[in-house]
């Protein structure tokens, strides 16, 4: 290997220790520091509205955060206290519907049971009484094999459920301490937000800071294109299923459908956590044509989403609905339910530093300086 190629290997491997280092610090320094990153990023959502107040209204800097803040937060707690005072409306409904429905179905299942499950489980029996005791032995260590894995998963889920639960207790005051530092630190960011924005600027290098800035622009318009994406694709099945409840004649049908809107963030499971033990039961205890009408409405609800979410979101992060839908299925295999937010945002990052250049840039420093021309 002559010594251009091995300057390359070095430069190549110093770039991958770089970034390698870059992303465990973020990693683990996002750990410690994550309620300032939402600081952060409250602050850039609501510095234009600050600005407004400060330009147009004369409002003192202070007093522009400030009343911002109080308006966002009351807005936020409004919206909450109407949530579930909607919420606790329908479950005092379904308190008093739900019993009757669990007797007609427990109902229809002792007579299920009485009819079809006692002389299928006799003429089981006697099929097992026929077979010769080694055939009898198989079937029965099958059975105590089968029980035994059924009966270890069944308590390694409740120990694991109980053992989580003190964390889950110990979150709620975690929580509360998130949200105080995050408001805190929004109100000094958004307050000082000029004087960081020069001090920043005199930090950074001059190429550093023409990219960043193009970074930082481009990821903002992302995640603002898809926290409106999310809204809408909520919105839109909100919408639809209400409209579906009022038509089947459902009671309480705004509550049931704003609980289905918010389930539907759920990836794959959404609305279907809802919809499908509804359907069964439903067909179960023969109210069949209102079963047909909520499997249909549930079927609309499914296709729209699946048609709606990779136009939408990709119309609004600026990314073409086969690299949205691209992105959306490998940050699902990889990181789970989470990978459907980081998918998109990864393939939004690394567009946006291929326009700025980056990658060009790194590559350029890998393959080093042309070689000088020997006059």
């Amino acid at each position: 290997m002559n010594r251009e190629n091995a300057d390359r290997v070095v430069r190549f491997f110093i770039v991958i220790i770089v970034a390698a280092a870059s992303l465990l610090s973020i990693y683990y320094a996002s750990k410690v520091i994550y309620p300032f990153i939402i600081a952060l990023i409250i602050a850039t959502a609501i510095n234009p509205v600050v600005g407004i107040l400060e330009r147009k209204w004369k409002f003192p800097r202070t007093l522009a955060v400030l009343t911002t803040l109080i308006v966002l937060i009351g807005i936020f707690t409004g919206l909450i206290t109407l949530l579930i005072a909607e919420i606790v409306a329908g479950a005092s409904y379904l308190a008093t519907v739900v019993p009757e429905h669990v007797a007609t179905l427990i109902k229809y299942l002792e007579k299920m049971f009485a009819n079809q499950v006692i002389p299928f489980y006799n003429k089981l029996a006697g099929m097992f009484q026929s077979l010769d005791s080694g055939q009898r032995d198989t079937i029965m260590n099958s059975i105590d094999e089968t029980s035994g894995r059924i009966t270890e998963s069944v308590t390694a889920f409740l120990q694991n459920f109980f053992l989580k639960l003190p964390g889950l207790v110990s979150w709620i005051p975690n929580a509360a301490t998130v949200i105080i530092f995050s408001l805190l630190a929004t109100f000094f960011i958004s307050k000082d937000w000029e004087r960081l924005s020069v001090l920043t600027s005199r930090l950074l290098p001059n190429k550093v800071k023409s990219s960043g800035i193009r970074v930082f622009a481009d990821l903002k318009k992302a995640l603002v294109g898809f926290v409106k994406a999310q809204i809408t694709l909520i919105s839109i099945t909100l919408v639809i299923v209400l409209v579906g409840l009022l038509i089947l004649r459902i009671n309480y049908a705004i509550t049931i459908a704003l609980i289905l809107g918010l389930l539907d963030l759920l990836p794959y499971l959404g609305t279907g956590t809802v919809f499908v033990p509804w359907i069964i039961y439903e067909a179960v205890t023969g109210n069949i044509g209102l079963a047909i009408g909520l499997g249909i409405l549930y079927t609309v609800v499914i296709v729209q989403r699946q048609l709606m979410e990779p136009k939408i979101l990709s119309s609004n992060i600026g990314l073409s609905p086969l690299g949205t839908l691209i992105s959306l299925f490998v940050g699902f295999k990889l990181v789970g339910f989470l990978g459907l937010i980081l998918g998109p945002v990864t393939l939004v990052l690394l567009t946006t530093l291929h326009k700025a250049n980056v990658f060009r840039d790194i590559w350029a420093y890998i393959k080093g300086p042309p070689p000088k021309i020997m006059k």
